[in-house]
Formats: C-alpha cells, sequence, structure tokens
C-alpha cells in the first residue's frame, strides 16, 4: 500500500512495527512522512480502505478469546479496551472478535495524542476506570502493548497470538500462547492471583 505511493518499504520492514500506532509507524519506516498530512495522510487512508473491504471480513477470533473474557466478566472484572485503532475499526475488530457484546468500554486513537508505544492510550483507559495503574493489568499481543502498558504503570500479559516471541514480548508479568492457552492457566495467572 506504502508503494502505491512511489515509497520502496518492504513487509519485513513494517511486520515487526504492527501493533504500533500509524502516528509512529509512518515516520519510522518513511522518515519525515507523518499520517496528519500529505501523502503519510493519504496513505492513512488507503490503509484503512484496504483493512476495511479486504481484511476486516476475513478476520477470525483468536483461540479462546469469548470464553476468557465471559470468564474475566463473570469473576466481577471491569474491562476496558485500549486500542490506536479508530473508532471504526474497533467495531469491526471486536465484532470479528466475537465480543462485541461483551465489551462496551473502549479508548481508541481519538482519545490520545499518540498511539502505542506511547502510554497515552492506557492512561486515558485508566482515566475511564478511574483506576491507579497498580490495580489494572492489561492483555496484549505486540511488544508495543507491553511498553504502552508498563510506561504508564501497568502490568501487562502478553499474548504470542500476535506473532511475536517471548523476546520481543519482554517485560510482560506471563506470556500465554492466547486467550485459551491463559483462561486454561487463569487461577496461577496474573490475573487469577490478583482476583
Amino acid at each position: 500500500m506504502i508503494r502505491e505511493f512511489g515509497y520502496d518499504v518492504s513487509f519485513e520492514q513494517v511486520r515487526s512495527l504492527i501493533g504500533m500506532g500509524g502516528d509512529q509507524l509512518m515516520p519510522r519506516v518513511v522518515p519525515g512522512l507523518t499520517d496528519k498530512e500529505g501523502d503519510g495522510s493519504a496513505i492513512a487512508q488507503r490503509r484503512k480502505e484496504i483493512f476495511l473491504k479486504h481484511y476486516a471480513p476475513k478476520l477470525s477470533p483468536a483461540n479462546g478469546a469469548r470464553q476468557l473474557i465471559q470468564h474475566m466478566l463473570q469473576t466481577g472484572l471491569r474491562l476496558i479496551v485500549a486500542s490506536s485503532a479508530s473508532n471504526q475499526e474497533m467495531e469491526v475488530l471486536l465484532k470479528a472478535a466475537q465480543v462485541d457484546d461483551l465489551l462496551k468500554e473502549t479508548t481508541t486513537s481519538s482519545d490520545a495524542e499518540a498511539s502505542k508505544p506511547a502510554p497515552d492510550i492506557v492512561e486515558a483507559a485508566l482515566s475511564k476506570l478511574n483506576k491507579p495503574p497498580n490495580q489494572v493489568l492489561m492483555l496484549g499481543d505486540t511488544p508495543y502493548d507491553i511498553k504502552s502498558a508498563n510506561m504508564a504503570g501497568v502490568g501487562a500479559i502478553a499474548l504470542h497470538c500476535g506473532g511475536f516471541d517471548d523476546v520481543t514480548l519482554a517485560g510482560a508479568k506471563a506470556i500465554y500462547d492466547d486467550p485459551a492457552d491463559l483462561l486454561a492457566h487463569y487461577a496461577n495467572s496474573p490475573l487469577g492471583k490478583n482476583a
């Protein structure tokens, strides 16, 4: 998609940055480019169009996602989504994960000045929860989720379903394969221990 605009950027350059917000990712792959104006803004809009039209309809939930969210709610946890996605993308992602009826509180790119790995979105979620960071845990599947949480003073639990290995997810309190794996080990996880 970036190549459509004349920039020579490979998939490999972008893959390791997946999970980072566009405002952070774009200048890393093309110095000086911003998602707020010019080509950068056009690229951001094109990326969103491609995602919504071609990829969103094919998304499937991570193994055990709905069951984990249901269990967390049954144990009395208050859940909020903290994502660099836009509001429109968030709706699509929650529906694809089959948890849109379970997760009603969200923070998105419109709630923060800077996206992940900056802590802004996590801090916005903390503000909505009205909880101190040491009373909150965040689930994430990219190193940018972990970094964002840690910068906000929030502990993080990592999931491999984002395609990242243990080394890149360092900084998490615990790492699980996917939501089903976390659910299977819930009692001994940071979530179960902090219940």
